[in-house]
């Protein structure tokens, strides 16, 4: 579904220093696996993300989706962001359709399936409520539905829990898995937390400090359906124990 190649991408930072961001990326996701990517704080990991939506450029290497080369945001593709960034004047069916309008789609041919969504993601009955009535929890599930409206192939999720507590982030992994398992789809899930990588993900990919690279891609071997109580499995434990090695090594023994 997903093929990364070779891909690096530089900045030039505004005092004109240039920061290598991404070196020699290359990955395969499947169709309807579900791939979460963890790593140190600036390893890149957003901007893989981004480049892979074609909402910026890569400065090498390509991206293709379905073998189509990305050099430009595709339909095809969903994007849920850490906030949810709803439009505060518009209720919760009509934040669902935005994308809609904005695909230009025609909206009486999706306004059932927005209302379908909503339901499934546990807001039957909110659909008249504006963003500042609902919970923190709740409106990333308004968020989730609008990426998911359109019915893309490929979702692409920027640490989408991480502005939530803890207990409403657990909460919302496990609605996100039980969406997923209704309406399987294609994800790459942007996470700091290792053991939400290991609960949602069919892989986890380890990368690097900046410049981002791949240190070790985890196939996760975890039966599915997934519960919170898998966390107390061994198998879980040393999952998270070979992820935080990888991510905490001494500088000298990291991946080059």
């Amino acid at each position: 579904m997903i093929s990364i190649r070779s891909v690096g991408k530089t900045y030039r930072s505004r005092h004109g220093e240039v920061v290598d961001a991404l070196d020699d990326v290359s990955l395969d996701v499947r169709e309807k696996e579900f791939v979460s990517i963890v790593g140190p704080s600036g390893c890149g990991k957003s901007t893989l993300l981004k480049i892979i939506a074609g909402l910026v450029p890569a400065s090498g290497g390509e991206v293709t989706i379905r073998g189509r080369p990305v050099r430009e945001p595709f339909p095809d593709v969903g994007f849920v962001f850490q906030n949810a960034v709803l439009l505060p004047w518009r209720t919760v069916l009509d934040n669902v359709m935005f994308s809609i309008e904005m695909l230009g789609l025609p909206g009486n041919d999706y306004r059932a399936r927005a209302r379908d969504l909503i339901e499934l993601a546990g807001l039957a009955g909110f659909e008249r409520k504006y963003p500042w009535e609902l919970s923190g929890g709740m409106q990333q599930r308004v968020a989730l539905c609008r990426a998911l409206v359109h019915d893309p192939s490929v979702l692409l999720m920027d640490e989408p829990f991480g502005a939530l507590d803890a207990m409403t982030r657990e909460e919302m992994g496990l609605e996100l898995l039980r969406i997923w398992e209704e309406r399987p789809k294609t994800i790459f899930f942007v996470t700091h937390s290792i053991p939400e990588a290991i609960l949602l993900a069919d892989r986890v990919v380890v990368m690097t400090p900046r410049p981002g690279r791949l240190a070790r891609v985890l196939d996760i071997a975890l039966d599915r359906p997934r519960a919170v109580e898998m966390e107390f499995d061994p198998r879980f434990k040393a999952y998270s124990e070979e992820i935080r090695a990888l991510i905490f090594r001494p500088r000298r023994e990291r991946v080059h």
